[in-house]
C-alpha cells in the first residue's frame, strides 16, 4: 500500500500561502496590511493549525521584523485562536506559548501593541491550556525579581477570562507579587500591580460565589485575607497619595473588590481612614466613576460585616454622595451614567442599616432654592423607593407627607421627577395611604398640561427636555402604567378617576384616563358581574351618568385631538354601558365597535368630520331611541344645555354640543320643555361669538325635524320682541346692545331659518317657505329708517342670507312637489344673488359668499318659472367673470383653505352652469354656453385659460352623461368647438393641456352618440387620447408637440367629413392665439389634419391656400411661417397640380410669405420634382410676350411679357432657391437648364405689363430683393439653377467674367449665352450629354431668339474637348450641319462659327480611435452571427470574456464604454439567463457601474454554469497581471479571486496554484496599493484549492 504524496504538497502549499502573505505585511499602506490580516483570517478559518504554525515559523525566521508587522501577526493569530480555540491541540498550544511569551518579553518597554498583541495569544490559549500558560507565565514571574509588565498584565487577564482555571494559583502568585509591591518605583508598573491587584480579586469574589460550580470547592476567603491586606496596606498608605491621577485611580479601583476579601476586624479598623480617602478623591478627579463603584464595594463589605463605625462617617458620606447626584451632568456618556448608577447604590447600601438618618438627612432638601438639589433629593428617594422597600415600609406617611411641598413646585425638570417618585411610590403600596388621592390628582394634572408647551426652553445650565420625556409624556405614561401594571392601585383609581373626566381643565388629560378606566373597568369585569359597576349615588363626587355621556360623546367629535381622545371615549363609554342605562347594554356592544373601526380605517387628514359627527348623531339618536324614557332624554338634554357654557373656548365642539342637544329635543316627548328649551337658547346664546351661529342654528334645525311649528314660534316670538331694536327689549340682557351686535343676533336668525327649512320635513316646509320663512329672513336682513327698507351692508349677515337661502332653495328642489310648485320670488332671489355675486372683489377671495349664491341660483334656475333668455346671459356672464376673473392668491400660510374655498366656489359655479345647460340639453344649448367660455379660454392670462378649461371640461362631460338622442341628427358644430379646444393641448400650463384632451375627447364621444352609438360605447381610437394626456405633462416641446400630432391623428380618424373645413378654419383662427405654444399647436394640428384628410380637400384648397397666405399676413410668429410651409407641403403632396395653380394666383411681386410658401415646395423630392415640372409646362404653355403698338402711328411695336409664364419664372426662382430642392434639380437639371435659357432669350428687350410697371417704380423706393424685369427674373431663375444644381464653378465663372449682365442684354446676350457654353464645357462636363439632347430637342423653335441661343451654346462647345471626351463630336456636328439651312442669318453664322472651332476634376481617411472601434465591431460581429458560425464565434466569446470584463476598468472612458456594449451584445451567445440577468442590471448605459458587485455576481453565475471554464479563465486573467493599466493590474487578480471563490474544490485540477501564486507573489510588489490590495485578497481565497 502506497502512501498518498498530496497531503505534503497540501501542507507546502498552505504554507507557502500563509508565508506569501505574511511576506505582503510589511506594506507601507494601512489598507494593504489590513487586507493581509483579513486574508490570513480567512486562511485560518479554513486550517487554523497550519495557518498558527506557520505564522509562528515565520516570525521566529524574521527575528528583526519591525514591532508594528509582528504586532499585525499576532493580532491575526489572536482572532484565529478566538475563533477555532476547541480546534488547537496541545503541541500547537505549547508552541503558541513560547511564542507568545517570548514576543511578550522580548522588550523591556512598557504598553506597546507588539506586547499587547503577544499577551492577548497568550490570554487565547489559556481558555483552554490555562496550566500551560501558567507554566510559562510563572516562569517568567520569580521572587524577589520585578516582572515583566506584560506578565502582570496577562496574568490579570486571565484571571478575568478564566476565573476558574485562575484562582488555584492565586495564593503563590500573591506570595511572589507582595514583595515586588515595595520594589516598584515606576508609577506605570505600580498602576499595572493595582489593575492586576483588581482583578486577582474580582475573579477570587466570582470564585468563591460559585463554590458550587468551581474545580476546587475547598478555596476559603481567608486563604486570602492576609496577602490581601498586606497589598492593601501598601496601596493605600503609600500609593494612593501619589500625585499621578492614573495610579490613583488604579488604586481606588482595586480597594473596592479588595474591601471584601480583608479580614472584618482589619475592615472595621481601616474604615475610618479609609472612607475619607476614598471620598476625597471627588474633589480630585472629574471622572469618578472608578470612585463611586470602589465606594460602594467598600460600603457593601462594611455592611456585610456589621461594621459600627460606618454611622459616625454617615453626615460626610451622605453630603458628598448627596452633591455627586445634584451635579449637573456634562455629557451623557456611558461612563457618566455608570457612575450616577453607583452613586445611587451607595444610597442603596445605605437604606438598609440607617434609613432614620437617611431620610432625616435627604427630606429637608426637598425644600431648598436649588432646582439641582430638589431634582437630586427626588431621584434618590424615588431609587429609595424601590431599591429598599423593605426598609421605607414604616416611613411611608412619613415620606407621603413630606412629598407635598414639591406637589407646588413649578419646575418642569421637579416636576418629572416628582411624577417618577410618584409612580415608585405607586408600586410600592404608598398610594392606598391617606393622602394618596393627592398624588393622583398630581399625576393626572400634569397629563392634562397643554402640549403646545412642551418641550421646555432650554434652561440656564443649557439642558432641554426633549418631547417624550417631557413632563406630560412621562405622567401619560406613568397614569397608563400604574393602572394596568400595579394590581394594588385598581381600587384605588377605580371609581376614582371619573371625577376627573367632566371638569374643562382636564380636557388635555381625557385620553390617558379613559385609557386607564378601561383597562380597570374590563380588569373588574373579570372579577365579578357588579364590580364594574359605577356606584354614582355612592360617591358624591363622581359626574352624572349624564354628564359623563354628553362629555365623552362630545370630546369625541374631534377624534384625533389629545392624542386620539375620539376612540378613547368611546371605549370608556362602550365599558361603562350598564352603568350608563341597563338598556344600552347590547346595542352599545354593536355599535361603538363599529364607530371604532371607522376611526381604525381612516386618518386625521382622510376623515370626514361631517361624516363623522353624523354618525355620532345617529348613534346618539339610537341610544335615545333604545331608552326610550322621555324622563331620561329630558334629563340628558337639561344637562346639554348645563355643560354649553363650559365649552366656550373650544367652538367647534361646542357648536356640536348644540346639535347633540338638537338630536335631545327631537327626541323629547314633551312640547313644554322642547319650548322652554328654545326659548333659553335664544336667550343665551353668546351672538358675539361668529362660531356659535351655526351650532345654534343645527341645534334648531334639528330640533324642527319634529317639532317645526314649535321650533317656527319661538323663533318669530324672538324677532317680534324688542330684542332686535335698539332701545331696549323685554330681555334685560339684550339691553344697550350696539348697531353691530344687533347684526350678529339677526346673522344667527337667519341661519336658524336656513337649517330649520332644510332639516325640517320638505312637505311642510313648503307650504311656509313663502309666507313665514323668507318673511322672516329678510325682515331681519332689512331695517326700516323712516319706513324704508335700507339692506344691510355687514358682510357676515349678507353671507348668512345667502347660506340661508341656499338652503331654502335646496329644500324646495328637493320636495316630492318640487315640479308643480311655482316659486313666485324666484326671479327677485336670483337678481338678489347676482347683486352679491358682482359686489365681491375680484383682487381676493375671502368668504364663501359667492360659492353660496351660486348655489343658491342652482337650486333657483331648477325650479318654476323659468328665467328670461337675457336674465340667463347675465346670470352665467356675471359668475364666469366673478370666478375666472379672480387674481391668484399668492402662496401664503393660510394658502391651503384659500385653495379649497376658491375649489367650492368652482364647483358651485360648475353646478349653476350645469343646470342652466340642462335646460338646453341641444348642440345650440352647448355652442351657446362655449361661446359664453370662449373669452376665457383664450385669454392672455394663464389662470383664467386653466380655470375656464376646467369649467369646460366638466360642462361637457355633464353634457354627454345626460345626452338624449331620440333620432339620427348631426352635431353640426362639432368641428368649431374641437377647434378651439384642440390647440390648447399645447397650454403654457400643464393642467390646461390636460385638460384640452378631456375636451377633446368628451366632444368626440359626442359625436359618436348623435351617430347613434350607446352611452357606454368605448371607442378604440377615442380612448387613446387618456394614453396621450401623460405626454402632456413632460415640458419638452419636442415630446409636447409630438403629442398634440398624435391628437391630430385621432381627431382626423374620426371627424365628419362636413366637419373638416370647419375645423381647419377654426384652426387657421388659431394661428393668431397669444399663447405662442397653442399658436403652434394649432399649426401641428393642421398640418396633420392635411396629411390625415388631404384626400377630401381638392376643392378648398385655393381657400385653405388664400387663408394660409392670410393668415401668414396677419400673424407675427416666428413658429407659423415654418408651420404654414409644411402644411402647404403635406397639401400639395396630395394636390399638388391645384396647390400650384393657387399659388401661382398669387399677385406679383411675390411677398416674403408667397415666396416662403413656393420654398415650401422643396421639401420632398418627388414632391419638387413634380413642382418643378408643373412650373415648366406653365412657363412654356403661353406665349413668353404680345406685341403692342403705341397709339401714335409708326411706332415700333413693344413687346410685353404675359402673365402666367412670367409668374412661373418667379416660381421656379423661388423653389430653386430651397436648398432641399437640390435632388430635384439634379435630376431635371438639363430640362430646367434648358428652359430657362430659351426664356431668358425670349424675354430679352420684352417689358412689364403695365399693372406691373406701376408696381415695380412704387417698390423701388423700398429696394426689391429682385427685379420683376421679365428677362432678369429668368437669368435670376437661372442663375439659381446652377447654384443648386452643383454648378457654382459655371455661376461663378459666369459672374467673374460678366455673363449674367451680357445675357440680360440684346447686344451681349449671344455672347453671354457663349461663356455660359464655355463654364458648362469647363467646370460642367459630365452634366453635358443631357444638356446637349435636351437642347437639340429645342432647334426648330418658332422663336428665333431661342434657335439663336441653342445654337450659340452647341456652337461654343465645339472649341472645347470635353466634346470629345464625352463623345459629343459627332451628335453636335450634325446637328449644326442640319441648321445652315435655317432662316435666321445669325443662326447660320453661329453653325459656321461652331464648324470653325475645334475644340477638358479628391478623398481623406478618417482618423478613429483603434481600441474602441475593435472592441465595438467585435460586439457588432457578435451580435450578427448566425447558423454555422455560431459555434465558431462563440469560442471566440470565450476568449474575449477576460479583456473585456477587465477593461470595464480602463481609464479611457471610450474604451470602457464600448466593453459594456460588447459584453452585452456577447452573453445571448451563452444562453445563460443568469448572467444575462446580471449584465443587463449592471451594464446599462449610462448606469454607475459597481465593479466588484457586479464581478462577484458574474463570477457566481460562470462558475456555476461553465465550470470547465475556470483553468481558462484563471490563465487569460494570468496574462494582464502585466497590463500597464494599474486598473487592469488591479482587476485581474480581484477576478481570479471571484473565480476561486464560487468554485468547487473538484476543479481544482484546472489550476496551476504554483504558478498563480508565483503571479500573486509578484503583484505583491506592484508600485500601486490597490493592486497589492487585491492581490493580498486572493492569496486568502486560494486556500480553497490548498
Amino acid at each position: 500500500m502506497t502512501v498518498e504524496r498530496p497531503d505534503l504538497s497540501q501542507v507546502s502549499l498552505k504554507r507557502k500561502l500563509s508565508f506569501t502573505l505574511l511576506d505582503a505585511i510589511t506594506d507601507k499602506e494601512p489598507v494593504v496590511q489590513e487586507q493581509v490580516c483579513s486574508a490570513l483570517r480567512f486562511l485560518g478559518e479554513a486550517r487554523p493549525r497550519e495557518t498558527l504554525r506557520a505564522c509562528d515559523a515565520y516570525l521566529r525566521q524574521h527575528d528583526k521584523l519591525a514591532q508594528p508587522y509582528r504586532a499585525l501577526i499576532l493580532r491575526a493569530m489572536e482572532m484565529v485562536l478566538s475563533s477555532h480555540i476547541h480546534q488547537l491541540d496541545k503541541d500547537t498550544a505549547s508552541i503558541l506559548i513560547l511564542l507568545a511569551s517570548s514576543e511578550m518579553t522580548r522588550t523591556k518597554g512598557l504598553d506597546c501593541d507588539w506586547q499587547r498583541a503577544a499577551s492577548s495569544v497568550l490570554v487565547a490559549v489559556g481558555k483552554r491550556f490555562i496550566n500551560q500558560v501558567m507554566e510559562e507565565v510563572l516562569s517568567r514571574f520569580q521572587p524577589g525579581v520585578l516582572p515583566h509588565c506584560s506578565v502582570l498584565q496577562t496574568l490579570a487577564s486571565l484571571s478575568v477570562s478564566n476565573a476558574f482555571g485562575m484562582v488555584p494559583f492565586l495564593p503563590s502568585i500573591l506570595s511572589t507579587m507582595l514583595p515586588m509591591l515595595g520594589m516598584a518605583k515606576q508609577d506605570a508598573l505600580r498602576v499595572v500591580f493595582c489593575c492586576a491587584l483588581q482583578h486577582f480579586s474580582e475573579s477570587t469574589l466570582e470564585y468563591l460565589a460559585n463554590l458550587d460550580q468551581a474545580p476546587d470547592p475547598t478555596v476559603r476567603r481567608d486563604a486570602f485575607a492576609a496577602d490581601i491586606f498586606s497589598a492593601y496596606d501598601i496601596l493605600f498608605h503609600h500609593w494612593l497619595q501619589s500625585r499621578d491621577a492614573k495610579l490613583r485611580l488604579a488604586v481606588v479601583a482595586a480597594l473596592g473588590p479588595m474591601s471584601h476579601l480583608l479580614p472584618s476586624e482589619k475592615l472595621e479598623e481601616q474604615l475610618p481612614r479609609l472612607l475619607p480617602g476614598v471620598l476625597s478623591l471627588y474633589k480630585k478627579h472629574a471622572e469618578t466613576f472608578h470612585v463611586s463603584k470602589s465606594l460602594g464595594q467598600i460600603l457593601e463589605a462594611a455592611v456585610s460585616v456589621g461594621s459600627r463605625t460606618l454611622e459616625a462617617q454617615l453626615d460626610a458620606l451622605l453630603a458628598t454622595l448627596h452633591t455627586q447626584i445634584c451635579v449637573p451632568v456634562e455629557s451623557s456618556s456611558p461612563l457618566v451614567m455608570s457612575s450616577q448608577k453607583e452613586v445611587l447604590r451607595c444610597f442603596t447600601v445605605l437604606a438598609c442599616c440607617l434609613p432614620d438618618r437617611l431620610l432625616a438627612f435627604l427630606l429637608p432638601r426637598l425644600d431648598t432654592s436649588s432646582e439641582r438639589l430638589r431634582v437630586g433629593t427626588l431621584q434618590i428617594l424615588r431609587h429609595l423607593i424601590n431599591s429598599a422597600a423593605a426598609q421605607m415600609e414604616v416611613k411611608k406617611p412619613f415620606i407621603l407627607s413630606a412629598m407635598r411641598l414639591p406637589l407646588l413646585d413649578t419646575n418642569n425638570k421637579v416636576k418629572r421627577a416628582v411624577v417618577q417618585v410618584i409612580s415608585a411610590m405607586a408600586h410600592h403600596g404608598y398610594l392606598e395611604q391617606p393622602g394618596g388621592e393627592v398624588m393622583i390628582e398630581y399625576i393626572v394634572q400634569q397629563c392634562a398640561l397643554p402640549p403646545e408647551q412642551e418641550p421646555e426652553k432650554p434652561g440656564p445650565d443649557g439642558e432641554d427636555l426633549a418631547a417624550a420625556d417631557s413632563v406630560r409624556a412621562v405622567s401619560v405614561r406613568t397614569l397608563y402604567l400604574v393602572s394596568t401594571t400595579v394590581d394594588r392601585m385598581s381600587d384605588v383609581l377605580w371609581p376614582y378617576l371619573m371625577e376627573f373626566l367632566v371638569p374643562a381643565h382636564f380636557t388635555e388629560a381625557l385620553t390617558p384616563l379613559c385609557r386607564s378606566l378601561v383597562h380597570l373597568a374590563l380588569k373588574r369585569q373579570e372579577a365579578g358581574a357588579d364590580a364594574f359597576l359605577v356606584p354614582f349615588e355612592a360617591h358624591a363626587n363622581l359626574p352624572s351618568p349624564y354628564a359623563v355621556t354628553t362629555r365623552l360623546l362630545v370630546v369625541s367629535s374631534h377624534p384625533y385631538l389629545g392624542d386620539g381622545r375620539g376612540a378613547a371615549s368611546l371605549r370608556l363609554l362602550r365599558v361603562m354601558r350598564h352603568s350608563i342605562h341597563p338598556l344600552l347594554a347590547q346595542p352599545w356592544e354593536t355599535a361603538v365597535p363599529l364607530l371604532l373601526e371607522h376611526l381604525e380605517a381612516h386618518t386625521e387628514e382622510t376623515l370626514s368630520l361631517q361624516e363623522w359627527e353624523e354618525k355620532l348623531l345617529a348613534f346618539l339618536r339610537d341610544t335615545l331611541a333604545v331608552v326610550s324614557d322621555d324622563t331620561w332624554t329630558c334629563q340628558l338634554s337639561l344637562e346639554m344645555r348645563k355643560r354649553l357654557p363650559s365649552y366656550n373656548r373650544v367652538p367647534q365642539e361646542k357648536n356640536f354640543l348644540y346639535k347633540c342637544l338638537g338630536t335631545a329635543l327631537a327626541a323629547a316627548a314633551s312640547r313644554e320643555v322642547v319650548r322652554k328649551s328654545l326659548q333659553e337658547l335664544l336667550g343665551a346664546a353668546s351672538y358675539q361669538q361668529q362660531a356659535e351661529h351655526e351650532g345654534l342654528a343645527c341645534c334648531f334645525g334639528i330640533c324642527a325635524t319634529a317639532h317645526l311649528e314649535d321650533t317656527l314660534t319661538q323663533l318669530e316670538d324672538f324677532i317680534r320682541s324688542d330684542v332686535l331694536r335698539k332701545s331696549s327689549g323685554i330681555f334685560s340682557i339684550f339691553k344697550d346692545r350696539g348697531e353691530q351686535e344687533l347684526e350678529k343676533v339677526k346673522s344667527a336668525l337667519i341661519l336658524c331659518y336656513g337649517h330649520v327649512a332644510a332639516r325640517a320635513p320638505h312637505e311642510l316646509v313648503l307650504a311656509k317657505v313663502e309666507s313665514e320663512v323668507l318673511r322672516n329672513m329678510f325682515q331681519c336682513f332689512s331695517t326700516k329708517v323712516l319706513g324704508i327698507k335700507v339692506e344691510t351692508k355687514d358682510p357676515a349677515l349678507k353671507l348668512c342670507l345667502v347660506q340661508s337661502l341656499c338652503m331654502v332653495s335646496q329644500a324646495i328642489c328637493s320636495s316630492a312637489q318640487a315640479s308643480s310648485f311655482y316659486f313666485s320670488r324666484k326671479a327677485e332671489l336670483v337678481a338678489q344673488m347676482m347683486e352679491f355675486i358682482r359686489a365681491e372683489p375680484l383682487d381676493s377671495l375671502k368668504t364663501p359668499l359667492r360659492k353660496k349664491a351660486m348655489l343658491a341660483c342652482t337650486h333657483l334656475v331648477s325650479l318654476e318659472p323659468a328665467l328670461e333668455e337675457q336674465a340667463r346671459a347675465d346670470v352665467i356672464r356675471g359668475c364666469l367673470y366673478s370666478v375666472l376673473a379672480l387674481v391668484p392668491e399668492p402662496d401664503r400660510e393660510d394658502g391651503g383653505s384659500q385653495e379649497s374655498l376658491y375649489q367650492d366656489t368652482v364647483r358651485a359655479l360648475e353646478d349653476l352652469l350645469a343646470g342652466l345647460l340642462q335646460r338646453n340639453m341641444t348642440p345650440q344649448g352647448l355652442q351657446i354656453m362655449v361661446e359664453h367660455l370662449s373669452p376665457w379660454i383664450k385669454s392672455p392670462k394663464g389662470h383664467e385659460r386653466a380655470r375656464a378649461l376646467g369649467l369646460s371640461t366638466r360642462l361637457l362631460r355633464h353634457f354627454r352623461q345626460h345626452l338624449h338622442v331620440s333620432a339620427l341628427v348631426p352635431f353640426h358644430n362639432l368641428g368649431l368647438l374641437v377647434g378651439l379646444f384642440s390647440p390648447r393641448c399645447a397650454d403654457l400650463c400643464p393642467a390646461t393641456r390636460q385638460q384640452a384632451v378631456d375636451c377633446v375627447y368628451t366632444l368626440l364621444y359626442l359625436q359618436l352618440g348623435h351617430e347613434g352609438f350607446s352611452r357606454d360605447y368605448r371607442d378604440d381610437v377615442a380612448e387613446q387620447l387618456l394614453g396621450l394626456k401623460d405626454g402632456l405633462v413632460h415640458p419638452d416641446p419636442a415630446t409636447l408637440f409630438h403629442t398634440c400630432h398624435s391628437v391630430a391623428q385621432i381627431i382626423a380618424k374620426r371627424l365628419p367629413p362636413d366637419q373638416l373645413i370647419s375645423l381647419l378654419l377654426t384652426m387657421f383662427e388659431g394661428l393668431g392665439d397669444p399663447d405662442k405654444n397653442c399658436s403652434r399647436a394649432a399649426t401641428v394640428m393642421i398640418n396633420c389634419l392635411l396629411k390625415e384628410r388631404g384626400p377630401a380637400l381638392l376643392e378648398k384648397v385655393p381657400e385653405i391656400v388664400s387663408v394660409l397666405r392670410s393668415k401668414l399676413q396677419e400673424t407675427q410668429g416666428e413658429h407659423i411661417l415654418p408651420a404654414a410651409q409644411h402644411g402647404l407641403y403635406l397639401l400639395a403632396s396630395q394636390h399638388c397640380a391645384a396647390v400650384v395653380s393657387s399659388l401661382l394666383g398669387s399677385p406679383l411681386p411675390f411677398d416674403s410669405h408667397t415666396c416662403a410658401l413656393w420654398r415650401a415646395l422643396a421639401v420632398q423630392p418627388s414632391l419638387t420634382t413634380q413642382v418643378l415640372e408643373l412650373l415648366l409646362e406653365k412657363m412654356s404653355r403661353d406665349v413668353p410676350f404680345k406685341e403692342s403698338r403705341a397709339f401714335l402711328l409708326g411706332s415700333s411695336p413693344h413687346r410685353v411679357a404675359t402673365l402666367l409664364p412670367l409668374v412661373a419664372t418667379c416660381a421656379l426662382y423661388e423653389v430653386l432657391s430651397a436648398p432641399a430642392s437640390g435632388t430635384a434639380v439634379l435630376e431635371l437639371y438639363p430640362q430646367l437648364l434648358v428652359a430657362l435659357l430659351l426664356r431668358v432669350s425670349c424675354t430679352v428687350g420684352v417689358q412689364l405689363p403695365r399693372n406691373l410697371q406701376v408696381k415695380e417704380r412704387r417698390g423701388t423706393g423700398t429696394a426689391p430683393a429682385r427685379s420683376l424685369e421679365p428677362c432678369s427674373s429668368a437669368v435670376d431663375a437661372l442663375q439659381a439653377l446652377l447654384l443648386r444644381g452643383g454648378s457654382q464653378d459655371v455661376a461663378q465663372c459666369m459672374q467673374l467674367e460678366g455673363g449674367w449682365e451680357l445675357l440680360r442684354t440684346s447686344a451681349g446676350h449671344e455672347e453671354g449665352v457663349t461663356r455660359l457654353a464655355s463654364a458648362m464645357a469647363r467646370c460642367a462636363g459630365p452634366r453635358l450629354p443631357l444638356v446637349v439632347k435636351a437642347l437639340v430637342c429645342t432647334q426648330n423653335s418658332p422663336y428665333e431668339m431661342q434657335r439663336v441661343t441653342s445654337t450659340a451654346f452647341l456652337a461654343e462647345l465645339l472649341s472645347s474637348n470635353v466634346v470629345n471626351d464625352l463623345m459629343l463630336l459627332e451628335s453636335l456636328l450634325d446637328n449644326l450641319a442640319a441648321r445652315q439651312k435655317d432662316s435666321s442669318t445669325s443662326v447660320r453664322r453661329l453653325v459656321l462659327r461652331g464648324l470653325a472651332n475645334v475644340a477638358s476634376g479628391s478623398p481623406d481617411k478618417e482618423k478613429v480611435e483603434f481600441r474602441e472601434a475593435s472592441i465595438r465591431l467585435f460586439g457588432h460581429l457578435n451580435k450578427a452571427c448566425h447558423g454555422d458560425c455560431e459555434e465558431v464565434f462563440l469560442e471566440q466569446v470565450v476568449g474575449g470574456l477576460v479583456p473585456l470584463l477587465l477593461h470595464l476598468q480602463d481609464p479611457q472612458a471610450p474604451v470602457a464604454s464600448a466593453c459594456r456594449f460588447a459584453l452585452c451584445m456577447c452573453v445571448p451567445n451563452l444562453e445563460c439567463e443568469e448572467l444575462a440577468a446580471t449584465f443587463h442590471k449592471h451594464l446599462q448605459e449610462g448606469r454607475s457601474l459597481h465593479f466588484g458587485e457586479f464581478l462577484n455576481s458574474t463570477c457566481k453565475h460562470l462558475m456555476h454554469h461553465f465550470p470547465d471554464l475556470l483553468g481558462r479563465l484563471v490563465s487569460t486573467n494570468l496574462f494582464y497581471f502585466k497590463s500597464t493599466l494599474e486598473e487592469v493590474r488591479a482587476a485581474a487578480p480581484m477576478f481570479t479571486g471571484f473565480l476561486v471563490l464560487h468554485a468547487e474544490p473538484e476543479q481544482k485540477p484546472q489550476v496551476d496554484l504554483e504558478q498563480l501564486i508565483a503571479a500573486l507573489q509578484l503583484l505583491l510588489r506592484d508600485p500601486a496599493p490597490g493592486v497589492r490590495e487585491k492581490s493580498a485578497e486572493t492569496l486568502g481565497r486560494l486556500v480553497k484549492f490548498a
